[in-house]
Order: structure tokens, then sequence, then C-alpha cells
């Protein structure tokens, strides 16, 4: 009794332990809250649920729980009006904690495509059907036509054919071994054609998954991931995953089914050499599946090696010039050499363990086909076996074990396609940092008010880059941020467009959290003009309406002539009509520059970031560039980020920042005039 009553007390030990932790973990935000906690939209839903589901009621729960935001924001009074605590946050991967997303995804485009794949399922049995029927026609006339054997009861349909003579009887099996043969390609035409079509669809939908789900993920993450390996990812690991659905799949399908049949037709002839060809089928099982597990440890490790390659050649490649100008060519090369040699390595190595596969399975099936050829041919000389059933048998076996060893080939390529599917999830599964709560409004009509109230921020390794700055800007102000590199200028920038989040504090643009609005929303009422501009290998008429991607020619024209480029569009070959080389790499500095203003200026947003875009510009460039930029900057609130001191002269108000704070603030003639940091920067560049 008390052994059969062990098991329930296990059950209910791993339940208070389950308990336990359940409310370990939601103790902090369980406890008392200090006064003047506001509840976020998520406490305010875990409380409905609770009371649903039959807990505290929601007043009594608003009254226990310390309420936080979706993305984890904790408002508190003690702090300044706005001010929000939260830890630090980054991309998250929940692989552990949620469905696959990639799962989600394959099993979403299956069930979309399921008709179809119903109809390839059809066509796979009549396919598999037609391979079973192949070596009758031989059996017949072996047994029936040449050796003259009576004609089973199995077989009535030819006794008819039988009374005519044996040439009709002839005839007729030529025949079905063309009709067979017939039958057979169409089933498998069918079947291939659908099931490609299906695989290709579906890898391009995992691949344009993949692709925008990185362009949702945070600077952060993609300031530590390396590009080439990502590149890997979208084209490389999604093609290994392409094969798969569009192949592989199919042929394992056909493959089973064909060697199941097989097998029921042996056994019906003579269940003993039935019984020989399935006894072989453990050994080959066991050895493919020992291999491929060892195949997919390899291949991963390949793949992330392959990876690395990838990102030196993309460093490298990019860095072309400078790699040129100091001579390190040798070097590279024997940098790259390094990095390729444990690619090498294992891709010798995955090589190594198909060759094992495929040779293991053929020793099995071998042996597998010998016995049961000697054990057939004993039961033909002993008269309980008739030849063409022999030749029945020695047919399927051949086709039997051809399709087990083209199983040794699929395992190594499903142990690839596995091995990449793991990591595409990798990137599927890693949460966005940021994204839009539930209650996010559209952000219309902005006018531009700027305020950070109290913003803190760090990159994550608890080094405060900003630390309690606060300052306003009022609609069509400028305001110019000054500093030593590392004063946290590009920060404050990055936080406005919301590509990274403060971890305190909080920033408002016409007196509402930046938070509360729609990412893209926001981020199309902010023009920007970046130090290095960043253009595609596109048309210029393509690059300038990038910020306004339904931009008439006309428009495009007025905002390369504000920009002072039209001058030297005209210049250029096809005009407007020219492609640029990547990243711009046919233009000057000055003329990229002039491209990027344009495309700031079709955009006519209220909000004007500008950092360091007279940088690297010779005197008639940085001229043309800077008249350009006095008419981009017109009624709007500008904010610029600049080393060029003598250019703040026409700010509203300056901020000086080092140390991550502000250390002085007032016009340029205000800071000029005094003791401070800001004299000091003035004084060293003049």
């Amino acid at each position: 009794m008390r052994a059969r009553r062990l098991p329930a007390r296990r059950r209910a030990r791993a339940r208070f332990r389950t308990a336990a932790r359940v409310v370990r973990a939601g103790h902090s935000a369980a406890q008392d809250p200090p006064p003047g906690v506001q509840l976020g939209p998520a406490s305010r839903h875990g409380s409905e649920s609770a009371a649903a589901e039959g807990g505290p009621a929601p007043a009594e729960r608003r009254a226990r729980l310390a309420g936080s935001c979706r993305d984890g924001v904790m408002r508190t009074s003690s702090g300044p009006r706005g001010t929000t605590e939260r830890p630090p946050k980054r991309d998250v991967d929940m692989s552990q904690e949620t469905p696959s997303r990639f799962r989600q995804l394959f099993l979403g485009n299956l069930r979309e495509v399921k008709g179809r794949l119903l109809f390839a399922g059809l066509c796979t049995l009549g396919a598999t059907a037609a391979e079973l029927l192949k070596p009758w026609p031989l059996k017949i006339i072996l047994d029936h036509v040449i050796l003259d054997k009576p004609v089973p009861r199995t077989l009535r349909a030819l006794h008819g054919l039988l009374a005519e003579g044996k040439v009709p009887l002839l005839l007729e099996a030529a025949a079905g071994i063309v009709v067979i043969a017939l039958a057979g390609g169409l089933f498998s035409y069918f079947q291939i054609f659908i099931t490609s079509s299906i695989g290709y669809k579906m890898v391009y939908a995992l691949r344009r998954e993949l692709f925008t789900h990185l362009q949702t993920l945070s600077l952060a993450f993609h300031n530590r991931a390396r590009s080439g390996d990502l590149l890997t990812k979208i084209a490389g690991d999604t093609n290994t995953l392409k094969d798969v659905f569009a192949d592989s799949i199919l042929k394992f399908s056909s493959y089973v089914l064909t060697v199941v049949g097989m097998l029921a037709i042996m056994a019906a002839i003579d269940w003993k050499i039935g019984l020989i060809a399935l006894a072989t089928l453990p050994f080959l099982g066991y050895s493919l599946l020992h291999l491929y597990r060892k195949t997919k440890l390899s291949v991963k490790t390949q793949k992330k090696q392959e990876g690395k390659v990838a990102s030196r050649m993309s460093e490298v490649l990019q860095a072309v010039p400078l790699v040129q100008a100091f001579a390190r060519e040798r070097y590279e090369a024997e940098q790259f050499d390094a990095v390729t040699e444990q690619t090498v390595r294992e891709s010798i190595r995955v090589a190594r363990l198909e060759a094992a596969a495929t040779r293991s399975s053929e020793i099995i099936t071998a042996l597998g086909t010998a016995a049961a050829v000697l054990f057939g041919a004993f039961q033909v000389l002993k008269g309980r076996m008739l030849p063409g059933e022999l030749v029945l048998v020695v047919g399927y076996l051949t086709n039997m074990y051809k399709p087990i060893r083209q199983l040794a080939k699929l395992s190594t390529d499903f142990s690839k396609a596995m091995a990449a599917a793991e990591r595409v999830s990798e990137v599927l599964d890693i949460e966005p940092e940021i994204t839009d709560r539930p209650d996010a409004v559209p952000a219309t009509g902005l006018k531009g008010e700027i305020e950070f109230r109290d913003v803190s921020f760090d990159y994550g390794d608890g080094k405060d880059v900003l630390r309690n700055v606060s300052f306003s800007v009022s609609p069509g102000q400028r305001l110019a941020l000054v500093g030593v590199s590392g004063a946290g200028k590009s920060t404050i920038v990055s936080l406005i467009l919301r590509l990274y989040e403060p971890q305190r504090g909080a920033i408002l643009i016409d007196g509402r959290d930046i938070r509360q609005y729609k990412r893209a929303s926001l981020r199309r009422h902010i023009g920007i003009v970046l130090q290095q501009s960043l253009l595609f290998g596109a048309t210029i008429r393509e690059n300038i309406a990038y910020g306004k991607p339904k931009a008439t020619p006309e428009q495009i024209e007025a905002a390369a002539r504000a920009a002072n480029a039209e001058e030297f569009i005209r210049e250029l070959e096809h005009g407007y009509d020219t492609v640029i080389g990547e990243r711009g790499a046919t233009l000057s500095g000055g003329q990229r520059q002039r491209i990027a203003i344009a495309r700031a200026l079709i955009r006519d947003a209220p909000v004007l970031i500008l950092d360091e875009p007279m940088t690297g510009l010779d005197g008639e460039s940085e001229a043309k560039v800077r008249e350009a930029l006095d008419r981009l900057m017109a009624g709007k609130t500008c904010i610029v980020i600049t080393h060029d001191l003598q250019s703040v002269a026409d700010a509203d108000q300056v901020l000086v920042l080092d140390g991550g704070g502000i250390v002085d603030r007032g016009t340029h003639a205000e800071l000029a005039a005094r003791s401070g940091r800001y004299r000091q920067l003035y004084e060293a560049v003049t």
C-alpha cells in the first residue's frame, strides 16, 4: 500500500515546489506597493484575470500588486514627475518559454496548403503502387508464359488471356510494363511539382519572416551580432531548409511507403523471407540514428564557422581601401586562412560521416539480400516457391534496399536541416526589446516640442552613458549638443528615435511620453542627416524618395534643388536615374551629404536631427551643404550634434555634455563669455 502511495506523494511535493517557485518569482510584484504607485495596463489585465478565476477582486489585487506595464515600466511618485524606473532591457530569447516561432511559422504554412499536401500524398501513394507493380509483369511472363506454371486464384483475370494463347498474355504483360511506367511517371511528376512549389514558398516565407524580424531587433542586438553570420542564416541556412522542404520530405515519405509495401508483399509470398528482410531494419535504423546525431553536431559547428568566415569576408571587403592603403593583403589572407581552417575540418568530418552512413547501409543491405536470395533459392529447389516469385522477391529486395540506402543520405540531409532550423530559430525566438504598447497611439500633427525629464541610460553594462539629463526644446528652436566624444550626444538622438529606451526618466514629444506613440508613426515625424550618410545601391531618385516613398518626380527634383544637389545630378550620365554604388561609393562625401539632405527635405518632418553633417567636407562642399541645411532647418525643431563650435552661433540653446551629464547650458554668446567647459572647448578650436 505504501509503495502505491509514494508516487502520489512525489507528485504532491513536485506541485508544492512548483507553487513555491511561482510565489518566489512573483514576490517582488506581490508585495505592498509604496504610496502613489500607478498600475499599468498589464496589471489591470492581470487583476481582471485573477478575479475571473476566483482569485482576489480587482480592487484587492490593485492594493497588493505594484503594477507594471507590458514593457516592465514601474511608475512611482517618489521621483520627479514622469520618472520611470525599470531594469535594463535586451532583446530576450524566448525559446525556452514559448513555442518556437519557427515551428509556429512552419505549422501555420502547412495548414494553409493542407489541400495541396493531401493531393501530393495521394500522388505519392499512386507512385508507390506503381513501384510495387513493376516486377509483376516479369513474374507473369516467367512463371505462366515461359515455364507454363498454373495460374493461382489470386490472378484469375489471366485465365481468359491464357485460354486465347500465350501470345496475348505476353503482349498484355509487355503493355503492363509500359502502363505501369507511365502511371508511375505521371504520379511522380505531380508529386514533385506540388511538393517543390510548397517547399519553395515555405522557405520564401521563412526567409522573409527572418529578414523582417531582424529589422525589428534593437541596435544593441545588431551591435553584438556579426553581419556575415546573419547573412549566412538568411541565405545559406534557409536554402538548406529549402532542399529538405522541396525534395527530402517527399523522398522520405515515398521511400517509407515503398519499403512497407514491399515487406508486406514479400511476407505474403513467404513470411520467412519477409522476416529476413525485416531483420535488417533494426541494424540499419541504429546505424543511421547514431550517425545522424553525430552529423547534426558537426553540421551545427560547421555552419557556425561558415558564419564567422562570412563575417570576416564582409568586414574586409568593406575595408578594402584601408587594407590596400596599409598593404595588409597578406595579413588578411592569413587571417582568412585561420578562420576557414576549422570550417574545412568540420566540412571534412561531415563528409566522412555521410560516407560512413552510406557505406554502412550498403553492407547491411548486402547481407540481408544475400540471406534472402539464398533462402529463396532453396525454396525454389524444393518446389515451395515459383521461380517468378523468387525474381519478384529479388526485385523487391533490390528496390527496397535502394531507398533504405537513400534514407542514409537523407539522414545527413535532415541533420543539416535540423542544424539550420536551430540556427534560424535562435534569431526568430528573440523577442524585440522595443515594441509598441497595446494602447499606443499614432503620432499625428506633431509640433516638435521635446522634453527630457531626468533621463538615465546605460548599454546594459551598468555604466551610465546619460545620468539625470533634463532639458526642453520648444517647437521651431535649434538645440546644439556639444562635448567630447563619448559624452552621450549620439545616445540622446538614439533615445529620441526610440532605437533604445532609457532605464530611468521619460522623454516627451508634444507633452506625451514617446513610448505612448507607435514607433513607425513617431519616426515618420523625424528627419535625420548623419555624419556618414547611408545610401543604397539604387538610383538617386530612389535614394531621395526613401524618406517619402510616394513622392512625385516634381517633389524629388524640388528637394534636390533645395539641397544644392541638382547641378551635379544633371551632370551624371542618367541624371536622377543613375544607379550609385553600394553605400553611395561612386559619389563624393559632399554629394552624399546633399542627397541625404534632399532625403530629409522631402520628408518635411517637424523634428530634424543633424549628426555632424559637415565632418570631412572640403570648403566648397561645406558651403553648399551649409546653405542646404539652412533651408532644411527653417521652421523645424532641430537638434544638432557638432564639434564645430563656430557653427552653433545660431542655436537657440547649447547643451555642453561631459561624463554623461549636462555641465553647462545657454546660448553660444553666453557660454563663450563665461568661464566653463564650453569656453575651454571654444578656445581650443579657435
